[in-house]
């Protein structure tokens, strides 16, 4: 089939080189335009527009597809059988969805309705989601309400982060498209309404909507006044890009585990052991919470109860403590377990999210 393909990050590539490989013929790659990055603010092609220059594919980068009606035209021109849409950054308007005989299917890394919109992996990692999938879905103008034609769904690891799950639901996202083509051309052209029932495709339903709305730079900030599994879900999430401060500068937090008793069997091995046997941590995780029963307040969230020895930090939070095995210090590398407690110089009783970081005392 003749296919004009939608994608920008690297989260769609590999659904671009399943295309290839499975033998179809790509008129055409729409992408995000170049933008700016980096110190040196260069402009840099996205993920997807290097490799189709790479595959011999030509490639178009409208600003606004929307009111770009020439680039409209020369799409048209191409001739597609079909758009497959995969993370491409803009709504396409009906003109364009109107314009392949077999229609427009999008690649979308949720279970719809659960997080329609541009951040379905961070939200379902927010939130705690046991699972999430790929869906592939017939394309209308409105935001990822289209049916689903195909579906699949995988269970998220408790310490997974977005960069982890996004990798795996890409290759599954490029084999479902894969599968899915086939079904579309049988199905062949015609109007809508007719192309869609020959194919069995599943409407979305209200129950269970929710919506991956754009997150802020406020976002990115950690509250301490969580607890450990809500701070690690902000970890995981927003990954890499989850702050804090450490003596007035940024700390980005890149790797947590959560030490609650109940989630023991989904930790590392590592941490566990210091769950279950260490005497040191065991203290710290009752210090953690024993306000609770003789009136007397914990430690101030935020607070590091324990050093670790080639793990890390174990921190205060509103309930059980955070083991923080990674970070990276503003102007510096990114650091784990004993290269971290180094790069800090963190004593029992400093704070994270305080300006001074260090206890002055210490």
């Amino acid at each position: 089939m003749k296919i004009l393909f939608w994608g920008t990050p690297a989260y769609a590539v590999p659904s671009l080189e399943s295309l290839v490989a499975a033998g179809h013929h790509l008129v055409g790659v729409v992408s995000q335009p170049d933008r700016r990055r980096g110190r040196g603010k260069e402009l840099v092609a996205s993920p997807v527009k290097a490799r189709a220059l790479e595959l011999g594919v030509p490639v178009f980068t409208p600003e606004r597809i929307r009111r770009d009606g020439e680039c409209q035209d020369q799409l048209a021109a191409l001739g597609a059988d079909l758009s497959v849409v995969v993370a491409f950054g803009q709504i396409l308007p009906q003109a364009v969805l109107d314009q392949p005989p077999l229609g427009c299917w999008n690649g979308h890394g949720s279970l719809l309705p659960r997080w329609r919109g541009a951040g379905p992996i961070q939200w379902s990692l927010l939130e705690g989601d046991p699972k999430t999938g790929v869906g592939i879905m017939a394309m209308e103008a409105g935001l990822d309400t289209g049916p689903v034609l195909l579906e699949r769904s995988l269970a998220i690891g408790l310490l997974e982060n977005a960069a982890q799950l996004g990798e795996r639901l890409s290759l599954l996202t490029a084999e479902l498209l894969v599968e899915a083509l086939p079904l579309i051309a049988a199905a062949g052209p015609g109007p809508e309404a007719e192309r869609l029932a020959r194919l069995g495709v599943r409407p979305q339903g209200g129950e269970g909507l929710t919506t991956a709305r754009l997150l802020t730079k406020a976002d990115l900030q950690i509250d301490w006044n969580q607890s450990a599994l809500q701070l690690h879900r902000r970890v995981v999430g927003l990954y890499p890009n989850a702050q804090t401060s450490w003596a007035g500068k940024r700390l980005k937090l890149l790797a947590t585990e959560p030490l609650v008793q109940r989630l023991a069997d989904q930790l590392s091995p590592e941490a566990a052991e210091l769950l279950r046997h260490d005497p040191a941590i065991q203290a710290a995780c009752a210090a953690a919470t024993k306000g609770a029963g003789d009136g007397r307040p914990g430690p101030e969230p935020g607070t590091v109860l324990a050093v670790a020895k080639e793990l890390g930090l174990v921190v205060a939070s509103a309930g059980c403590p955070l083991l923080l095995r990674s970070a990276q210090l503003e102007g510096k590398g990114v650091v784990s377990g004993q290269a971290l407690l180094q790069q800090l110089g963190a004593q029992p009783g400093d704070r994270l999210g305080d300006r001074l970081g260090p206890n002055p005392g210490s």
